[in-house]
């Protein structure tokens, strides 16, 4: 996924853990965030609560994917049950085309800024 989006000239930043990526995306302020809902060490859902709920952050959009299929829909339901506060989350379960993923990243790039 990096290479790919590198040799589209996207500036990538990866991160190992979720104990940090809180901290990380407030202080880079990415235009776009891909985050994995596995991390191991803290939910990627609470990741996205705590940027969503955070006046600095929650308008970057974010790109949620996951290959868990009941934590994909359990996502979608609270994107769709509350779509003001999570606008920008685009939920993608895995496996998944690349090249899906990277007309998904040019897609919510180019969507105007509410």
């Amino acid at each position: 996924m990096r290479r790919v989006l590198e040799d589209e000239q996207y500036q990538v930043s990866i991160l190992q853990d979720g104990k940090d990526a809180y901290t990380r995306v407030k202080t880079q302020l990415p235009d776009l965030l891909i985050l994995d809902l596995k991390l191991g060490d803290i939910s990627g859902q609470d990741i996205l609560k705590q940027l969503k709920d955070d006046h600095v952050t929650a308008d970057i959009p974010v790109i949620v994917y996951t290959a868990a299929v009941l934590e994909a829909e359990e996502v979608s339901r609270l994107v769709s049950s509350h779509p003001i506060h999570y606008q920008g989350v685009h939920v993608v379960q895995k496996p998944f085309e690349l090249e899906n993923l990277l007309a998904l990243v040019q897609q919510v790039l180019n969507e105007p800024v509410r």
